[in-house]
């Protein structure tokens, strides 16, 4: 009997943990603190976009990154002055730890000074980002 009470409650705790969390999967959001990291150029190793950078952290083995590169690509394409960026996290582990990059898809929105002003930790959704390029720009970002 005490191992069902067991199994139950860990199923429920499972359950709620998944509801709370299930909501900010994805979503661009800002951290205290963000805005005073910036990346250069040498530290990307890529050139930053004049008015947008997208930075995405991938793993070889993660599906989420192949969409979340595919979304972004095509973001990137339809709005001008905005660049992705995509970097390896096992090759960059300094960068994955001092950025504290939890999981794979992370993507970063720097501003044109290479400020980081929004953040999404899993795969993001298209309102989402084009909604945090607007705010790292100052300006609309629909695509033209």
């Amino acid at each position: 009997m005490t191992g069902l009470v067991v199994c139950v409650a860990v199923l429920v705790l499972a359950s709620v943990f998944g509801l709370v969390r299930a909501p900010r999967n994805g979503r661009v959001r800002e951290r205290p603190g963000d805005g005073a990291v910036r990346l250069s150029a040498a530290e990307l190793g890529a050139e930053l976009g004049e008015r947008v950078t997208l930075v995405q952290f991938s793993t070889a083995f993660c599906s989420p990154c192949r969409a979340t590169r595919r979304l972004l690509t095509e973001i990137v394409g339809t709005v001008p002055g905005a660049a992705h960026v995509e970097i390896d996290a096992e090759d960059r582990l300094e960068l994955v730890r001092r950025l504290q990059i939890l999981r794979t898809p992370t993507v970063l929105v720097l501003d044109p000074h290479g400020r980081v002003v929004g953040r999404a930790s899993g795969q993001p959704r298209r309102a989402d980002v084009i909604a945090a390029i607007g705010n790292a720009t100052g300006a609309s970002a629909a695509p033209s």
